[in-house]
């Protein structure tokens, strides 16, 4: 039956099940640190999700990508029709660290309380998995058949690139997506309510087209070691403190890429407001935008912001070497300028090496795909609008492009326009609203039925 919902008293509605499942899930700890050896709780997190579709049928694949405890899921739904190949749905299982003591709900307690569900991962991204796994689990109860393949991917290590999750997969694995063309993933399909020109408000769903590159840099000065009490006119220290606070206090040029100009301009037609690229105060519009503006904000141009620091190991000595990490996000296309700009800003006597290099990627908002996403947010909100947008950080999409697919940020959310919806990426006292997910649910529901 394509496209055709069964409901029976044993297989409950996908909303039905999402809030319990996401709760349960925010409880496996998950924190990503970066390190191998204090990394935790992806496998533990995989095999239960493997354990909640082998349940209902599924065969799924699971796998440890080159390091052991990085747990990988696959499950794959045969769909009607191969002519256009399948369509991948991913999201990630790790999330970034938690100081309990700093929340007001412990962070692994997926407590449901006034109206939202709390903890870490509760929006990056374990929000999309519940979602995922309480519609993969329908479908296969219920007899569905999706127009085409549905290829269910959950991954690691999304919160330090990707190395032990999808970059590993796609270098590794690529079997795994096989016949795969087009992908649905995080940061996307989330509602941003502004101001009416003609009075009143609008909903606009930012579907993600475009993301910034990710491109850790580090610095490093070398000289000569020596005695703290001696003038030392080359000193490691003062040159790479001297290129971090260049490096951090530059404004890159303002570049207005597609994804950005067709946000901007859908914004404007909605609330008046001018988003004029030669305006001095561009930057002072956005911002009207509430907390969404400081991911707009940042996908104006490129930003460079220093994050660590590292030198010497006594205060009497002079160290012989001096490193800084830049945390750089590059538009699509800039690379090669940002590059060259940096080495004018630093100087020949730092050298600098990525540590982190995964590229921007953007393609167009447009094609069948974007239609459904578009038909399903409005059959539950008619008086929506969908509009493309580019997210400032970066998502598991970059490996996956790397096989030519085509990728969006699609994680349906209806939000409170009093909620302030970027800060709580990484943020304490992450959540994510109840009927949020019970929204996002059903809109992701029908979009896979009609996709």
């Amino acid at each position: 039956m394509v496209g055709k919902v069964v409901v029976t008293s044993v297989n409950p509605a996908p909303e039905d099940e999402v809030v319990d499942l996401v709760s349960t899930l925010i409880r496996f700890d998950t924190s990503n640190t970066g390190e191998l050896e204090t990394t935790k709780g992806e496998a533990e997190c995989a095999r239960w999700i493997q354990q909640q579709l082998e349940d209902v049928g599924y065969t799924c694949e699971y796998v440890e990508a080159g390091a052991p405890g990085r747990g990988n899921l696959f499950a794959r739904l045969p769909g009607a029709s191969s002519d256009r190949g399948a369509l991948l749905i991913h999201g990630h299982l790790d999330v970034v660290p938690a100081e309990a003591a700093d929340w007001s709900v412990h962070p692994f307690s997926g407590a449901v309380n006034d109206g939202y569900v709390w903890g870490r991962g509760a929006v990056d991204m374990k929000d999309m998995v519940g979602m995922m796994v309480a519609i993969a689990r329908y479908f296969k109860r219920a007899g569905i058949v999706p127009p085409r393949d549905l290829v269910w991917a959950f991954v690691s290590d999304e919160e330090n690139g990707g190395k032990w999750g999808s970059q590993w997969l796609v270098d590794n694995r690529p079997d795994l997506f096989e016949g795969v063309t087009e992908a649905v993933g995080e940061v996307g399909g989330f509602s941003l309510t502004v101001p009416r020109k003609e009075g009143g408000e609008r909903r606009l769903y930012l579907l993600e087209t475009a993301e910034k590159g990710i491109a850790w840099m580090r610095l490093t000065a070398k000289a000569r070691a020596g005695h703290g009490s001696m003038v030392h006119e080359d000193n490691a220290v003062t040159a790479v403190a001297e290129a971090v606070a260049k490096l951090g206090r530059h404004k890159f040029p303002l570049v207005l890429t597609e994804a950005v100009t067709q946000f901007l301009t859908a914004v404007a037609e909605e609330t008046g407001y001018d988003f004029d690229a030669d305006s001095p105060d561009l930057e002072g519009t956005v911002a009207k935008l509430g907390s969404i503006g400081k991911i707009v904000g940042a996908t104006l141009r490129d930003t460079a912001n220093p994050t660590m620091l590292k030198a010497g190991y006594k205060a009497n000595v002079i160290p012989a070497t001096a490193e800084a990490v830049i945390d750089c996000r590059v538009l699509p296309g800039r690379l090669e300028a940002f590059e060259r700009e940096v080495d004018e800003i630093i100087g020949p006597d730092v050298e600098r090496e990525w540590v982190q290099l995964l590229p921007a990627y953007e393609t167009t908002f447009d094609g069948d795909l974007v239609d459904a996403m578009n038909a399903a947010v409005l059959e539950f909100d008619p008086e929506a609008r969908t509009v493309p947008y580019m997210l400032s950080g970066g998502t598991d999409a970059k490996a996956f492009a790397r096989l030519g697919i085509r990728c969006f940020g699609f994680a349906p959310l209806k939000l409170p326009p009093e909620l302030d919806f970027a800060s709580l990426f990484h943020g304490v006292d992450e959540r994510v609203p109840v009927d949020a997910l019970t929204f996002g649910t059903k809109v992701l529901q029908h979009f896979l039925l009609n996709h």
